[in-house]
């Protein structure tokens, strides 16, 4: 999976990030501040990108509502298929910052794109508290931060356990945090393939998660338990997404 999430990182230090506009330098713990190319790139992306996924992969959103267009949120996401990082940001009117494999980086034109598109390389041997810290900068930044909770590909319409590195991360910020259900993605391009199939895919983006639940998360309370209370949330906007692609 080329977009990981926090809970995915191992033990190293973060490489290939200086002399980025737009990303952190998570070894230093400094930050390098986005620059104004970096909406432009973004802006000038978009409007192709989203012909492409409104034609062919037929991708509608709801819920958009429910993100606040002035502060930052933490995105939890499921995720079936390479394109959800595509998917999940499409349809918003502002990036979403993933973390991305430092690898990808070496190739020249993918690491001009990911610079300027917000992404986030991050080592495979990265420490933990390193994607927490960049994430939690990217959030006090208002930034969208996405990452995806079950930390590899599942199952069309499944999701699997989800890992608890969010739970850090959002123990660390006041913005809000959100359960987003993708459906449709993992027909278009299933797991153990990569052939893009035109499938009609949705995207809902829930509420933020109640006081009540983010006090949970700050108490630290068992922490299993709370993944599955989230995983149910994130459920039940992919089952929202599935009844507006049968609709």
């Amino acid at each position: 999976m080329w977009m990981q999430t926090m809970s995915d990182q191992e033990n190293g230090e973060l490489d290939h990030s200086r002399d980025r506009p737009g990303v952190h330098d998570v070894q230093k713990g400094q930050v390098v501040a986005a620059s104004s190319h970096s909406s432009l790139v973004w802006d000038l992306l978009r409007i192709p990108m989203r012909w492409f996924c409104s034609s062919w992969l037929r991708i509608t959103a709801s819920g958009t509502e429910n993100i606040d267009p002035d502060r930052g949120a933490l995105l939890l996401i499921n995720h079936e298929s390479y394109l959800d990082p595509i998917v999940a940001g499409v349809r918003l009117n502002r990036p979403v910052c993933f973390l991305a494999r430092d690898t990808l980086f070496r190739v020249p034109v993918l690491k001009w794109l990911l610079t300027w598109t917000f992404v986030i390389p991050i080592s495979r041997r990265a420490a933990r508290s390193s994607s927490i810290r960049a994430a939690g900068e990217r959030l006090r930044e208002d930034h969208l931060v996405g990452i995806f909770p079950e930390g590899t590909r599942s199952a069309a319409g499944a999701t699997l356990e989800f890992r608890p590195g969010f739970l850090a991360i959002a123990r660390r910020t006041d913005q809000p945090v959100h359960p987003v259900g993708i459906a449709g993605s993992g027909l278009a391009l299933p797991r153990d393939s990569f052939w893009l199939r035109p499938r009609r895919i949705h995207v809902h983006y829930g509420p933020s998660l109640s006081a009540e639940m983010r006090q949970r998360i700050s108490a630290g309370d068992d922490d299993q338990k709370l993944c599955e209370d989230v995983r149910l949330l994130v459920q039940e906007q992919m089952r929202r997404s599935a009844e507006q692609i049968r609709s």
